[in-house]
């Protein structure tokens, strides 16, 4: 453990950002998971509404630093193509 009164004090805003991270993270990853249950189950209804929240928030995790833009740019790419095949 750091001695030092600022070091300490970074030790303890790091655990905080680390769990906002990864609570943003998850939420992330559970969206873009209910998109493609979606897709599975074959309601289009269902499935555009999933595919509006999940692109929002692919958008929104560049945004935060979650993802990087080329991650981002291809989920979007993967998620629009399982969308045009529901068709």
């Amino acid at each position: 453990m750091p001695n030092i009164k600022s070091a300490k004090k970074r030790v303890e805003l790091s655990k905080i950002q680390n769990e906002r991270n990864r609570m943003e993270k998850s939420a992330l990853k559970t969206k873009v998971k209910k998109f493609e249950a979606a897709v599975a189950s074959g309601d289009r209804e269902q499935a555009a509404a999933a595919y509006q929240v999940a692109i929002k928030a692919i958008d929104q995790g560049v945004t935060k630093g979650i993802l990087h833009k080329n991650t981002a740019a291809r989920k979007k790419s993967s998620a629009t193509l399982k969308m045009n095949a529901m068709a």
